[in-house]
């Protein structure tokens, strides 16, 4: 390891032991977590039951688990199973972005009034 990568490792190292100075930039960063985040997190948690929606469907259909658990009829529930959640995955990338375009509609007064800030070097 070459000099320079020793320097750059010892003050990475550094830099999580050393405390944090609340500044203008990390304020920005903040505001822009605050805006992305849960559009995020929403998507995570609406597009992981709906792949559990879409895999139960298909489990009815292509599997004998209907018939252990005793269910008549199994392939067209499981068909309306999966297809309910292969459209509830289809809508997740719409949904999340209605919800990222109105966090950002709300936050860009404070956003732009704080990068502004920072680009002038105030």
């Amino acid at each position: 390891m070459n000099r320079n990568d020793q320097d750059y490792v010892i003050s990475k190292i550094r830099s999580a032991y050393t405390p944090k100075q609340k500044d203008s930039l990390y304020e920005l960063r903040r505001l822009d977590a605050q805006v992305r985040r849960p559009a995020q997190v929403f998507s995570y948690i609406f597009g992981s039951i709906s792949a559990l929606i879409m895999g139960a469907g298909m489990s009815l259909v292509m599997t004998d688990i209907a018939a252990m658990l005793n269910i008549p009829h199994a392939l067209p529930i499981g068909i309306a199973a999966g297809l309910v959640g292969m459209i509830l995955a289809i809508i997740n990338y719409p949904l999340h972005n209605a919800i990222l375009n109105a966090r950002k509609k709300k936050f860009a007064p404070a956003i732009l009034a704080m990068s502004d800030k920072l680009s002038r070097g105030e």
